[in-house]
């Protein structure tokens, strides 16, 4: 039988081997910003929720290799969460 901490240390271990994929458009911004996280796409999207209702300044993500994004929530032009994918190690099948 599963205790809490030890399922929560398994859903992290498993989070862990996934990456959602989230790209962000700015307003005057030639370019969309593009970065992974290892947050799930609910905790994503609670996050962009909150910049875009006006209760956060900036949206703040890190990303997998901890570099962090902050972009003012009033030059938010979209985000746009893809879907879980889970991480190759090594040499894929060519």
């Amino acid at each position: 039988m599963w205790t809490g901490t030890a399922r929560l240390i398994a859903h992290n271990d498993r989070r862990r081997d996934e990456a959602v994929e989230v790209k962000i458009g700015v307003q005057h911004a030639p370019r969309e910003i593009v970065l992974e996280s290892d947050l799930s796409a609910e905790e994503l999207e609670r996050i962009v929720a909150a910049a875009l209702t006006g209760s956060e300044p900036l949206l703040s993500l890190t990303d997998t290799k901890g570099r962090r994004v902050l972009v003012p929530s009033d030059r938010l032009s979209y985000v746009d969460l893809g879907e879980p994918n889970v991480r190759k190690v090594g040499f894929g099948a060519l």
